[in-house]
């Protein structure tokens, strides 16, 4: 009987030259194996090995299907790199996203200035703890404070970003080997926070209205979670906001199964306000640790993450920010505690709440033919496509027109097969398949670009592959 591998090597080579194209389906393993004359479990073989290399993709109740292209090996997402080809690849970024107002550059300058004074420069210049100073602490209670909370200034810690402030918080709560709920569409920077610590991620279900409380309640009996982390607060990728009686519930099982719980608040500003929703921090305050930052609000060069912990925990995380290098600097410190008293903080989340509105606007109008997830609010869109649409076909598509999104799969956790999961907590439940939709970052483009953008992205999704 011939080799699998021979055979997963003629097809690979198919695939490689274009014969077989991406999105095509293979068709089902017994209808193989009975063309290629071979037996049922060696056409299995066949599709595993060349799952294996990347080159297919299963999928259960579908089929198996030619990918558009290799799995990125490095990050994720393309606003996590630190410097960018501009010659080569898509002309147009959707996958960055970090919002800038109009006139944002001058007002930075304006707070920036007093800290060139040479006195104030040398006390800027000098190393900071990760408690920061009191006025740090002021300032920042009263930046994430709103109707009903605010937080006891003393337990505000500072990291170099917010990602930092995630890493320290989860070092701080989990062992090697832990197990973390999340979202089982999740920032993708967390998988790579949890790899680089040595902890499991475990994707708990999602409905409308983001995080299950019952999901996180029959995943953690089937086999016991550490700690989890959510975004309560339009979350990304979906923009899903949780409402008040799911934050309550949620903040119910927590305390029921003793969890501590990683508030992920870094795009909440856009909604908060009178009207905003209540920090999970507000019902849970003995068990959650709130991050939020100023990478969204004011600028990705020159940040500062939040860290709220709760009472009797500031030693322990500070001692995780510091053993793992992710304390913030002094100076952009300073700098953060004079933008946030000068008002300049302020002016600018008042402009990019109006910019952001004024973006889904222009997504309303150019892709409301479509399934598309989006908060007025917020700075992306979630587009379950239309079939025959995959994320892998429709990416590689509107690649070759000179767009950049983000395939669903960069933010979708496997789930763990263990027995314990596969018999007692059902596969988890998301709010639309990740191989079937993709993310728009509408933040970092300008709005003529946008809409040509969307307008690529629509006349593609028309057409079919």
């Amino acid at each position: 009987m011939e080799d699998y591998r021979r055979i997963a090597d003629r097809l690979a080579e198919e695939i490689l030259t274009g014969r077989l194209k991406p999105g095509e389906r293979l068709p089902p393993q017994r209808v193989f194996a009975r063309r290629r004359r071979i037996a049922g479990s060696t056409a299995g073989r066949v599709y595993a090995e060349l799952v294996r290399r990347g080159l297919v993709v299963g999928e259960v109740g579908r089929g198996t299907f030619v990918r558009a292209g290799p799995v990125p090996s490095g990050r994720a997402l393309a606003e996590e790199e630190e410097e960018q080809d501009k010659a080569a690849g898509p002309r147009i970024n959707l996958e960055l996203n970090y919002p800038f107002a109009e006139g944002q550059s001058e007002l930075l300058a304006v707070g920036l200035a007093p800290l060139l004074r040479a006195d104030v420069l040398a006390e800027a210049t000098r190393t900071v703890p990760a408690t920061g100073t009191p006025a740090a602490r002021e300032a920042v209670a009263g930046l994430l404070g709103g109707p009903g909370w605010r937080p006891d200034r003393e337990r505000v810690l500072f990291a170099g970003n917010a990602r930092q402030a995630i890493a320290g918080a989860l070092a701080s709560l989990v062992r090697p080997g832990g197990r973390v709920g999340v979202e089982a569409l999740t920032y993708p920077l967390v998988k790579e926070i949890a790899a680089r610590i040595g902890i499991t991620l475990v994707p708990l279900a999602m409905d409308e209205e983001g995080l299950r409380a019952d999901g996180l309640v029959a995943a953690h009996r089937a086999a016991p979670l550490s700690a989890v982390y959510a975004q309560p607060t339009l979350h990304n990728p979906t923009s899903v906001t949780m409402g008040d009686g799911r934050r309550r519930e949620l903040a119910g099982a927590l305390r029921e199964l003793d969890l501590p719980v990683v508030e992920d608040r870094i795009w909440s500003f856009l909604r908060d306000g009178r009207a905003g929703p209540t920090p999970l921090a507000s019902y849970a305050p003995e068990r959650t640790y709130l991050v939020d930052g100023l990478s969204k609000r004011v600028a990705p060069g020159l940040t500062v993450g939040f860290l709220v912990v709760p009472p009797g925990r500031v030693g322990t995380v500070a001692e995780a920010l510091r053993s793992g290098g992710w304390t913030a600097g002094r100076f952009a410190l300073e700098a953060a505690v004079r933008w946030i008293g000068d008002g300049t903080v302020e002016r600018l989340v008042a402009a990019k709440r109006a910019d952001a509105r004024a973006r889904q606007r222009l997504v309303e109008e150019w892709l409301g033919e479509f399934a598309v997830r989006a908060d007025p609010y917020a700075y992306y869109t979630w587009w379950e496509l239309p079939p025959p649409w995959r994320a892998d076909t429709f990416t590689a598509a509107v690649a070759a027109r000179g767009v950049a999104l983000t395939p669903g799969r960069a933010f979708a956790v496997e789930p763990q097969r263990t027995q314990a999961e596969r018999t007692q907590a059902a596969r988890p439940t998301t709010p639309g398949s990740a191989a079937d939709a993709v993310r728009l970052g509408l933040a970092s483009v300008s709005v003529p670009v946008l809409e040509e953008a969307l307008r690529i992205v629509r006349d593609v999704a028309r057409h079919g592959p």
